[in-house]
């Protein structure tokens, strides 16, 4: 990681990690798929620790799961200070691609063989993970839904924040 990288902490920005994160999403989708591939989503950007300046960046990435169009990729991030030999993984993220075709329509993607008991795991992981993503989403929109304002004010007696404009009584 080089100083132009840097934030004005010193700490390499976290929007240039997970760029090179999608640029290898889509170079091991894409290999898998025999199609170009386009990132639908990003889940689990959570950094663990930060990257110094000057310290050796390796992405990990698996194709963990395939639907029919699409791909999901973990990718691990590990940071190495090449002075004392000191590794450590500064986080994981699952990027979800989609396989286009010529006219940029999606495009079946090849089965994925499991060749180990982790690849397994993987797999069976990215199946329970969607499913969470889904119920999550589902309860959010139905909670938000329901969600009137005026009447949950006092959700935010406990809050870091004031309103700016006297509630009107409903």
């Amino acid at each position: 990681m080089i100083p132009a990288y840097a934030n004005f902490g010193g700490k390499i920005h976290g929007g240039i990690l997970l760029s090179l994160m999608d640029k290898v999403a889509y170079a091991a989708a894409s290999k898998h798929a025999g199609a170009y591939c386009v990132t639908v989503s990003v889940d689990g950007v959570n950094f663990l620790q930060p990257v110094e300046v000057g310290e050796l960046v390796s992405l990990l990435a698996s194709v963990n799961y395939v639907g029919r169009t699409s791909l999901l990729v973990g990718i691990k991030v590990i940071a190495e200070d090449v002075r004392t030999g000191s590794v450590k993984h500064t986080n994981t993220s699952y990027f979800t691609m989609v396989a286009k075709n010529d006219e940029g329509r999606p495009t079946p993607v090849p089965g994925l063989l499991l060749e180990t008991p982790e690849d397994t795991r993987r797999f069976m992981e990215a199946i329970k993970r969607r499913e969470v993503k889904e119920q999550y989403r589902l309860e959010f929109d139905n909670a938000r839904t329901r969600l009137d304002a005026e009447q949950n004010l006092h959700l935010l007696d406990k809050e870091r924040c004031r309103l700016g404009y006297v509630p009107t009584p409903g």
